[in-house]
């Protein structure tokens, strides 16, 4: 697990910004590929999912090895990754891009909502998904999925570097999740970013408020005319931003 585990008031500036601002700060780093691709959420909840990763990695399935009688198992690594993730944590899956099996289904997952996860995503599907999509819990996958995972995959190791929809994940990096997808933060860099991308909201905000009532994005977006720092440091004092 990572040594920089997450703070309270780092966890809620990541709540309170966008996955587009956070890739945009990440991007300024040099850092071009943490955005999980192809997944998106089973609903919209109207708030960030945020918490460390917690990983679970499938690998192609042997017919010899995979058959249904694996689930009884109680050391089987799919069940076991959700009966051992960590409270506050985000389940991550590599189902290896593929939505041809599920990753996992609705017990499964309203099991890791119940013992306190902050979230699930994967970048194959999810089966009895217009039931996981009610729950209380943000989930994201690539679409419906209603074969046995077992089908093509063989869930092997818990809590590695995995990737997911081509975003490295490593164990305790930040997952922040918001109604369009989801973005990994290197464990190290999350309270910089989180801080920098409040920063960046506040003045899209005001630059949206701007455009709304008629301005022209020149100058504006970005701020290359010292008018428009000017004006947006008395919105900051108006507005308690």
């Amino acid at each position: 697990m990572t040594d920089h585990p997450l703070k309270p008031e780092t966890k809620a500036r990541l709540e309170a910004v966008s996955v587009a601002t956070l890739a945009t700060a990440l991007y300024k780093r040099g850092l071009r590929n943490q955005a999980i691709q192809d997944v998106r959420p089973l609903a919209q909840k109207g708030r960030n999912m945020v918490g460390p990763a917690f990983t679970l990695r499938y690998m192609p399935a042997r017919e010899d090895r995979n058959q249904l009688a694996e689930f009884r198992n109680p050391d089987h690594p799919q069940r076991k990754a959700v009966e051992t993730c960590p409270q506050g944590h985000v389940l991550v899956m590599d189902s290896r891009k593929s939505a041809y099996a599920a990753s996992a289904g609705d017990i499964l997952i309203t099991r890791l909502m119940v013992r306190g996860a902050a979230g699930v995503v994967t970048d194959g599907g999810f089966r009895d998904a217009m039931n996981i999509a009610k729950l209380d819990m943000p989930a994201y996958h690539n679409r419906p999925s209603s074969p046995t995972n077992l089908t093509i995959n063989e869930a092997i190791d818990i809590n590695v570097p995995i990737g997911c929809g081509d975003a490295p994940v490593f164990p305790g990096d930040i997952v922040v999740g918001d109604d369009d997808s989801v973005i990994v933060i290197p464990a190290h860099l999350a309270e910089e970013i989180a801080e920098e991308a409040v920063e960046m909201t506040a003045y899209e905000d005001f630059a949206l408020e701007q455009v709304q009532a008629g301005a022209s994005i020149i100058g504006l977006y970005p701020a290359t005319r010292e008018e428009n720092l000017t004006k947006f440091a008395e919105w900051r004092k108006t507005n308690n931003r």
